[in-house]
């Protein structure tokens, strides 16, 4: 729509466009997470359906030459529409599945579908719109968003018993708002995180002024620039590994900002084909550690109970960045041109982010970064291969406990409800009142009852002082089934102890 927009009326007409697709997106997203779980598969379902019928139309629209404002209303209904998707699958999903390993696997899926598609839709949308142009893109999509419908289609009875107040759904949909107020500091780094989608904002019609007006490209290139930023940003999500258990994020927060803007700035003075996809490529990968980073310490920083209502705030906020940074492209173009277009929208990262260190430095000195527990984790035969997001998503579930000598950990025939690992100290394993086994620094114990929903059938005893890290049973299910080196890992354990005649 923004090719389109940007040949009826240049990069006004496309600016103005994108923003008024994702204002009335950004109104209607708090209101759907609001409500999604009264009756989830319905509105996923209504969902696609307005996705379609809305592409569809705008497809029909411009394959006419109908005026262009009536396309518009159609792209403007379809992307409002899409908000309506998100909140329903996440609020579904959890009711589709048997249990934390399903649940674990299906949100891995998800994830992978979502990431492949950042990349492969620009890249199909750039080969439509070369060779055919705006309406085969919606004809396509709306086509393959029609096939999701019938596919959900059977699960929209699944809902929720009663009706919502209004009382019930303001409580809702502000409570975001209300859980920021509880972080404190965390606006400054909530403000970094939702300008960098205003620079993201402002690249989609950047991409399209410099496919046909600079680098005279053809239409086609605009979805191949956007591409490139995804595969940048795949590249950098990589390299983000290796921020997990790191004391300290700022450097990467800063260094990444201004890599970003480095990259852009250039772009805009060399104004070149090649060095335009390979420095927009290094500006996403930049982009994506600077996300995973400043979500990273914003994770640290945040209570749990509110972790879900901060980041339901961040997300409308990320969409008033997006429709913020597409408004602002044409008044620079008009007023500077598009290399400082360019420069401006990258520049304005680190600038924000050099002045607000202070701020970020202040909240990163008041989060524990979980570095010894982290080091538990890696010790241990079932985490240690778990990928590094989630290894310390784990750690900060982890709770440290002390026992003297005597102290009795777990008793034979109690339920199971918690994974113990031992980082200091030795303990006794008895079954039938006769010992079976000895642990020690490295090694856990728990596993079975709480795989196999059974009681404990061992006791274990402290022997020496020891010092236990403690993982409830919710977090332990979903990290050791729900991938498979964990899995196989815990599975092994369990058998061989099993075999033993060690139940634990």
């Amino acid at each position: 729509m923004l090719v389109y927009a940007y040949d009826q009326g240049g990069a006004t007409a496309a600016g103005l466009i994108a923003v008024a697709q994702l204002v009335p997106a950004a109104a209607v997203a708090p209101v759907a997470a609001g409500t999604a779980d009264r009756n989830p598969g319905r509105m996923l379902s209504l969902g696609y359906a307005l996705q379609a019928a809305a592409m569809a139309a705008t497809a029909v629209l411009l394959a006419v030459d109908a005026p262009p404002g009536t396309a518009y209303a159609g792209a403007i209904v379809a992307s409002s529409a899409v908000t309506l998707t998100r909140p329903a699958q996440a609020a579904l999903l959890p009711r589709l599945v048997d249990g934390p390993e399903q649940l674990t696997a299906a949100n891995a899926v998800s994830a992978w579908v979502e990431s492949s598609s950042t990349l492969v839709g620009p890249a199909l949308a750039g080969v439509l719109l070369g060779l055919s142009g705006p309406a085969a893109v919606f004809a396509v999509f709306s086509a393959a968003v029609a096939v999701s419908t019938v596919l959900v289609a059977r699960l929209g009875g699944t809902s929720d018993a009663g009706v919502d107040t209004v009382e019930g759904l303001r409580r809702r949909t502000t409570a975001g708002v209300r859980a920021v107020r509880a972080v404190p500091g965390s606006g400054s780094l909530i403000a970094l995180l939702a300008m960098q989608f205003a620079v993201i904002g402002a690249l989609d019609v950047l991409a399209v002024v410099l496919a046909l007006d600079v680098l005279d490209l053809g239409s086609s290139a605009a979805g191949y620039l956007t591409a490139a930023f995804g595969a940048g940003g795949a590249a950098g999500a990589a390299l983000a590994l290796g921020l997990v258990g790191r004391r300290t994020l700022i450097p990467a927060i800063v260094g990444a900002a201004t890599a970003w803007g480095v990259a852009f700035a250039l772009v805009g003075a060399w104004e070149l084909a090649v060095p335009a996809f390979l420095l927009i490529a290094a500006g996403g990968s930049a982009r994506s550690l600077l996300d995973v980073a400043g979500r990273t310490l914003l994770q640290r920083a945040a209570p749990p109970e509110a972790l879900a209502c901060v980041f339901g705030l961040l997300e409308g906020l990320l969409m008033l960045g997006l429709a913020l940074g597409c408004l602002s492209v044409p008044i620079l173009i008009r007023a500077a041109g598009t290399g400082t277009a360019f420069a401006v929208a990258g520049l304005s990262v680190p600038t924000l982010a050099l002045a607000r260190l202070g701020a970020l430095r202040r909240i990163e000195a008041g989060v524990h970064a979980p570095v010894a527990e982290l080091a538990a984790l890696r010790a241990s035969h079932i985490f240690a291969s778990l990928p590094g997001p989630e290894l310390e998503g784990l750690a900060r579930s982890l709770r440290r406990r002390e026992w003297s000598p005597g102290d009795v950990v777990v008793r034979e025939g109690d339920p199971g409800d918690r994974f113990y690992l031992i980082d200091a100290g030795e303990l006794d394993v008895s079954a039938d009142g006769a010992t079976v086994n000895r642990l020690g620094p490295r090694e856990g114990f728990g596993e079975i009852a709480l795989l196999h929903a059974v009681p404990r059938t061992a006791t274990v005893t402290a022997l020496t002082p020891v010092s236990l890290w403690e993982l409830e049973r919710a977090p332990f299910l979903a990290a050791a089934t729900g991938h498979v080196s964990a899995r196989e890992a815990a599975t092994t354990l369990s058998e061989e102890r099993l075999a033993r005649g060690a139940l634990r």
